[in-house]
């Protein structure tokens, strides 16, 4: 039978094509994680009853936000950075205003449903700052008025999120926008020096630690919590029972792992509740406790070739706009799973940052969904251009 014009394609058909220029490396990249993140959950979350499904579910629902992010070409995306930005500045400020406080932080909005503004400024920041270069690109104006308002729009929404006080986003947010602006052609001459005090800054409190730990002692810079987190860091041994007892048993967890772990479902610091919140900023210590060196091997390998692989994008990526906010992206991953690993494993001060893909979390999961649909994005937008190159050669 010929087919006539009225005929209708198999459904499939129609859906295959919005699949076309999906990355494979970045997809089995995720997956992998995503899969060592369901094994994890299944076995930490075993006394929390549904937390392994509605895991799955969170994991679905950022997939669904990723597909549909990946329709939006570039350019689509280029003109919500104004609105979605300033949408999230405003609704910052009315947190500051009148946010919703629970244990002793002021980040939540009441707006029908209860919402944390910061989780969009993850995402608005690179949005803005890829938005800002590429529209003053050829411009011919000096470049210090190019980074001058790239920092401003930068420490807006860092300094409203540091009173809320959050500084784990806080730390996300600028760690992407610095980023950003450093792939933008920020001179080493800039760079340089802030890195060189800020190491300075390190070394001063590491060698001089017990002096500054010193009850009474106030870093002015830093809220009290904030200054007992460092503290902590530098000696958990000086309130184990209390503010070290977090990260002690985090460490005995991670070193109780050995090479190979104790096997899944076999972890004694887990399923006896030492560790805590072990399915949320902790869970890569229920991970070591189980997987052991070699499982923290796979997941590490999972994270680096989710990063190299976003900025490869970022390298191949036909636009100013496209570079940028690819290598933004990278930098959220990678500051994802780096401040999570090292404040579990004893290298950095504790501070609220899941683990992608493995923490439990549905708010930081759709965060994730739209940064992964982001990098579909720039990747299927790449595939046009070359599909349209080949037609007009053949």
């Amino acid at each position: 039978m010929q087919a006539t014009a009225f005929d209708t394609p198999p459904w499939w058909q129609r859906v295959l094509p919005m699949f076309r220029g999906f990355d494979g490396p970045l997809l089995a990249a995720v997956l992998l994680l995503a899969g060592l993140g369901l094994t994890i959950m299944y076995s930490s979350g075993f006394d929390h009853g549904t937390r392994f499904v509605m895991h799955g579910r969170n994991m679905l629902l950022a997939a669904a936000i990723m597909f549909v992010v990946a329709q939006a070409p570039p350019q689509r995306l280029m003109r919500l950075a104004v609105p979605v930005y300033t949408a999230g500045v405003l609704l910052l400020v009315a947190v500051a205003l009148f946010g919703i406080t629970k244990k002793g932080a002021q980040r939540w909005l009441n707006v029908g449903v209860v919402i944390q503004p910061s989780e969009i400024m993850k995402i608005a920041v690179p949005l803005m700052l890829a938005c800002w270069f590429q529209w003053r690109q050829g411009q011919g104006r000096s470049r210090a008025v190019d980074f001058a308002g790239a920092f401003a729009l930068l420490a807006v929404p860092v300094a409203l999120i540091m009173k809320q006080p959050d500084l784990g986003t806080a730390l996300l947010v600028m760690a992407s926008g610095l980023a950003e602006i450093f792939f933008a052609g920020l001179p080493w001459r800039w760079v340089l020096p802030p890195v060189a005090l800020a190491l300075a800054g390190v070394a001063g409190i590491v060698f001089f630690g017990d002096e500054l730990c010193a009850d009474g002692v106030d870093w002015h810079v830093l809220r009290e919590y904030q200054r007992q987190r460092v503290c902590t860091l530098l000696d958990p041994m000086r309130d184990p029972l209390g503010k070290g007892f977090h990260i002690l048993q985090a460490m005995i967890a991670i070193g109780s792992g050995g090479l190979h772990g104790k096997g899944f479902m076999q972890g004694t610091q887990t399923h006896l509740e030492f560790i805590p919140e072990r399915t949320t900023d902790f869970i890569f210590a229920a991970f070591s406790e189980e997987f052991g060196l070699a499982g923290n091997l796979l997941l590490i390998f999972g994270f680096w070739c989710l990063v190299l692989r976003a900025l490869a994008l970022s390298a191949v990526a036909p636009t100013l706009f496209s570079r940028l906010l690819a290598a933004a992206v990278s930098t959220i991953f990678f500051a994802y799973a780096f401040v999570n690993i090292g404040m579990v494993s004893g290298v950095l001060p504790v501070v609220g940052v899941p683990l992608p893909f493995i923490s439990y979390g549905g708010t930081a999961m759709v965060t994730l969904g739209v940064a992964l649909g982001i990098l579909m994005s720039v990747s299927r937008a790449r595939w046009l251009a070359e599909q349209q190159r080949k037609a007009l050669l053949a």
